[in-house]
């Protein structure tokens, strides 16, 4: 098919795309039309997105017809990126679905979940569900392919989990017998089997092709090259009281799946729930994320910079537009009330663009 049609099947159907469902948390999924019209009229047509997590914002970005950048220094969510951004046309089919999730004859599956994780995140027979399908998950040739298998696998276990989180040992609270304020039993109690099916349905309804040679890179972000028209600038959030959201930790099994060969070196078998071994972040450090904003805003001095952050953290908004003001001599603030994925409490998203 030719650029021109695609572009033309863009503008028939990607509005009608859907973004798969996520829980992840600081996911923009639910804000997506309020950030779309703060930028729409800007003049762009290459993007980054910088701290691309669940790549909703680069999905949306997509399907408006840009040239995106999909980046995140997790692997896993670059798998991520690389299912629903870069790939444009490779659908996970339903032969390959039954490859993946049933254990063939024959095959000598591994056991290091099953051995590991035993009575922390997943049952048994769970656990041993796992180790078969990242296997086999693994056996797939198509790039494209094992990443959507990575994806759904992903998506099952955060959906199995209470808070969805693995931030602590507790696999106990599926099955206490108490009244419950959070999560949904009937979803946990759903077989791994089925969460996986659904959501690669999600993930092949979401597939499609814009035009452009969109792609998804796992890297630092000091460490990007190219340059962009537009940055979109999500980091993890530090609150006034210096407490930042650390994505490895929360989602720490995750990054273990993509990296199952060497999960056993990684770990920091001294915590409970196994995570992984601590890693130096100066994103999620209160000492040292002011000279990371000011860092990036110099990187990309030359782009319309647009920065989503909470309106009670560290830098504060009046700080960071301060430090857009050293780059940038046009500088708009939008508000919007915000209940954030897996928060209790009401707080405000801002919206600060600089050209």
């Amino acid at each position: 098919m030719s650029a021109k049609s695609l572009i033309h099947q863009t503008e028939l159907f990607s509005d009608n795309l859907v973004f798969p469902s996520t829980r992840f948390q600081g996911s923009k999924l639910k804000i997506l039309d309020w950030i779309w019209e703060n930028i729409k009229d800007l003049k762009f047509k290459n993007a980054l997105d910088a701290f691309g997590g669940t790549g909703c914002v680069s999905y949306m970005l997509k399907q408006k017809e840009k040239k995106v950048t999909y980046n995140d220094i997790l692997k896993f969510n670059w798998y991520i990126g690389l299912a629903l951004i870069e790939n444009d046309s490779v659908f996970l089919e339903g032969e390959d679905v039954d490859l993946v999730i049933k254990r063939h004859p024959g095959v000598k599956y591994p056991t290091f979940v099953a051995d590991t994780f035993k009575g922390i995140y997943f049952t048994d027979d769970e656990n041993n569900w796992i180790d078969i399908v990242v296997s086999n998950i693994n056996s797939l040739e198509n790039q494209y392919k094992k990443v959507i298998a990575y994806f759904a696998l992903f998506q099952s276990c955060i959906a199995k989990r209470p808070f969805n989180l693995f931030h602590r040992k507790n696999l106990y609270l599926r099955f206490s017998d108490v009244e419950r304020n959070f999560g949904n039993k009937v979803t946990w109690d759903t077989p791994f089997e089925i969460h996986f099916k659904k959501f690669v349905k999600e993930a092949n309804q979401a597939i499609f092709s814009n035009g452009e040679q969109n792609k998804a890179t796992n890297l630092d972000i000091f460490n990007i090259k190219e340059t962009f028209d537009f940055i979109y600038i999500d980091p993890p959030y530090t609150s006034e009281c210096g407490m930042s959201v650390d994505y490895l930790s929360f989602y720490h099994f995750l990054e273990g799946l993509v990296n199952y060969s060497q999960w056993d070196k990684l770990i920091d078998y001294k915590s409970k729930h196994k995570r992984l071994m601590l890693q130096k972040n100066p994103w999620i450090d209160k000492n040292q994320i002011y000279s990371c904003f000011d860092k990036l805003f110099a990187k990309f001095n030359d782009s319309i910079l647009c920065i989503s952050y909470r309106i009670d953290g560290i830098p504060s908004i009046n700080e960071l537009i301060e430090l857009c003001k050293k780059y940038k001599s046009n500088i708009t603030v939008t508000n919007k009330e915000y209940k954030y994925v897996l928060s209790n409490n009401h707080s405000e998203e801002v919206l600060i663009i600089a050209r």
